[in-house]
């Protein structure tokens, strides 16, 4: 057994106003970073609402887990789809695309990522927080200029998936509603 003592200095936190940001809507707590934990994980708390998902992607650098501690979402992983409710968690390993579907008025999770590193690429377009609440008014991704946003999180190993390959890869993932100019 090694006992050599971590490089890790030990702390402790709770969600408060100095640890977020606002990030497309969603409200974002850096509860654990990269630079705590050598590396190891990174920990947030996301606050979200319907409207707010990211797109479809796949992550080459990280695992991912989702804990849920308000709300529902349905998280579609590969040929597979999966209802997480309140005290449940889903595992998403590294090279799997998924996505997910926000059931409830608000999603609160928690994100496990490991390695750690890839809340650089919210926190680069991330403004402080507020308040700990969502924006009332903010851009979500699905306003956004998806290339900028493709760019940014691909320098984390991370790939938002295209149409065509959100077909192939994510079956069972909702077809997104046409856009039209009509209003009814």
């Amino acid at each position: 057994m090694n006992h050599t003592p971590s490089q890790s200095r030990t702390f402790k936190r709770n969600t408060s106003l100095e640890l977020s940001t606002w990030y497309m809507g969603i409200l974002l707590t850096n509860l654990a970073e990269k630079k705590d934990t050598n590396g190891t994980f990174s920990l947030l708390e996301a606050t979200l609402a319907p409207g707010n998902e990211p797109p479809p992607h796949v992550h080459s650098c990280e695992d991912e887990l989702f804990y849920v501690l308000e709300g529902e979402f349905d998280m579609y992983v590969g040929e597979e789809a999966f209802n997480v409710n309140k005290g449940e968690c889903i595992f998403l390993p590294k090279f799997k695309p998924h996505a997910f579907v926000i059931r409830s008025l608000r999603l609160r999770v928690l994100i496990l990522y490991t390695p750690g590193g890839v809340e650089e690429a919210f926190r680069k377009m991330s403004s402080p927080a507020q308040n700990l609440e969502p924006p009332t008014e903010a851009l979500t991704y699905s306003q956004s200029d998806l290339e900028q946003t493709a760019r940014r999180f691909g320098e984390y190993g991370v790939q938002i998936l295209s149409p065509e390959e959100v077909a192939e890869q994510l079956p069972l993932y909702p077809k997104p509603l046409p856009r039209s100019g009509k209003t009814d």
